[in-house]
């Protein structure tokens, strides 16, 4: 009992850690929490807001040298135009509140979420991300993959996310309602497959949405996380499949695309 003391102890600290936190979101943000439009509306939110640097990236390319260095090379062509940023905009709007609300609403209002009352340990919070992202990748991957290898799912679904041969970072959610609505589906259904804490469930929604804006941004940037992380392939990975219009059909990591050998080399 002495011997595993300290752990306990631990364990303890690091759920304190969140408790404080956790509680003020309970207390103050309930209602917010379980809103059934909660979802969509924090989906295409944070979508929006974390594109807009790299609105800014590309305003900036127009005038900066270094900037302009950064673009990926593979299949790019000049930066989209701010008139291209806003009819995307548009079109990302109308499929949200004509399709992704009104669907997300309905299931969270049948999934009836709950709150409980401690917080995750940051090592629990740690795990429950890691997983997500884990069964997400693999569960896209075979999703990915499937609407090109079938014809009427890549005409009816997916053929809409290629219209663009240049990515950039708002684009990476311009697909038809059917594709945004399954892949909304995809990830509430890893948190729930993986049994998420609400923390570690909002955590993971914030760095997929980073990630995906991250993979169709367009730019190699020197502090991207497929720099730091050699596992991801990231936006020069990414950028490759929309210019070949096949391979790498994993969304983060890359090692379902070389198991099955559907890998294509950024270089």
């Amino acid at each position: 009992m002495v011997m595993h003391a300290p752990s306990t102890e631990l364990g303890e600290a690091h759920t304190a850690a969140l408790q404080p936190l956790w509680d003020y979101v309970r207390s103050e943000q309930r209602d917010v929490l379980l809103s059934p439009y909660l979802p969509a509306t924090c989906a295409f939110l944070t979508h929006v807001l974390l594109c807009a640097p790299f609105l800014a990236l590309d305003a900036l390319g127009s005038v900066n040298q270094r900037v302009r260095m950064w673009r990926i090379a593979a299949g790019s062509g000049p930066p989209p135009s701010v008139q291209e940023w806003w009819a995307c905009l548009l079109r990302l709007l109308g499929r949200y509140l004509s399709a992704v609300l009104p669907a997300t609403a309905l299931l969270q209002a049948l999934r009836s979420p709950s709150l409980p009352e401690l917080a995750p340990s940051c090592w629990q919070l740690f795990v429950e991300v890691f997983a997500c992202f884990l069964l997400f990748d693999t569960v896209f991957f075979m999703w990915h993959f499937s609407m090109h290898r079938i014809p009427w799912l890549y005409s009816n679904i997916h053929q809409l996310h290629h219209r663009h041969h240049t990515p950039f970072a708002l684009m990476a959610q311009d697909a038809s309602s059917a594709e945004l609505l399954s892949l909304l589906l995809l990830a509430l259904g890893s948190a729930w497959a993986v049994g998420c804490h609400p923390l570690s469930e909002a955590l993971f929604h914030l760095f997929n949405s980073w990630l995906a804006v991250e993979d169709h941004c367009g730019y190699n940037l020197p502090w991207a996380l497929h720099r730091l992380l050699p596992c991801l392939g990231g936006a020069p990975h990414h950028q490759v499949h929309h210019h070949q219009h096949r391979g790498n059909y994993a969304p983060y990591f890359t090692h379902w695309d070389q198991l099955f050998g559907t890998y294509r080399s950024p270089e």
